[in-house]
């Protein structure tokens, strides 16, 4: 077996994609147990969240001028946090895949170079022989 040939960075990439759920556990245990977290970062966006599902499906069943009350705080928080667990780990998803794709641009610009070196220097050598050719055929 070649270690060369071994994807490194394929499992680095799932490596990170397991470890993001226990860590968006622990950050929506943390976000649940503060105050400041609970109040500022999980609550506007889960009470948005259930303001814009429950407006769709108002709207889906034929509702038009109804209000929708807001979600109590725990509920709220409970959803933020959620939320929020979600938000982590699609973000480590994305970023493991942006990565990727950097990595494999990189390889395929390094290899077109590699090419082009390898096009010059048979173009020079060409040229060279091209030289030799003539002063050959010059001096017969």
């Amino acid at each position: 077996m070649v270690a060369g040939a071994f994807p490194l960075a394929k499992l680095l990439t799932l490596g990170a994609r397991q470890l993001s759920r226990p860590l968006a556990a622990r950050i929506k245990a943390g976000a649940r147990a503060s105050p400041f977290f609970r109040t500022y970062i999980c609550l506007p966006p889960a009470q948005l969240y259930h303001w814009v599902e429950m407006r769709a499906k108002m709207r889906l069943m034929g509702f038009r001028g109804a209000t929708v009350k807001p979600l109590n705080e725990e509920a709220a928080a409970e959803l933020g946090a959620e939320l929020l667990g979600e938000a982590i780990v699609f973000g480590v998803g994305g970023l493991c895949l942006y990565l990727e794709y950097a990595r494999q641009a990189g390889q395929a610009r390094r290899r077109e170079d590699e090419q082009a070196a390898a096009l010059r220097e048979l173009a020079e050598r060409l040229e060279r022989l091209q030289g030799e050719l003539d002063a050959v055929a010059a001096r017969l």
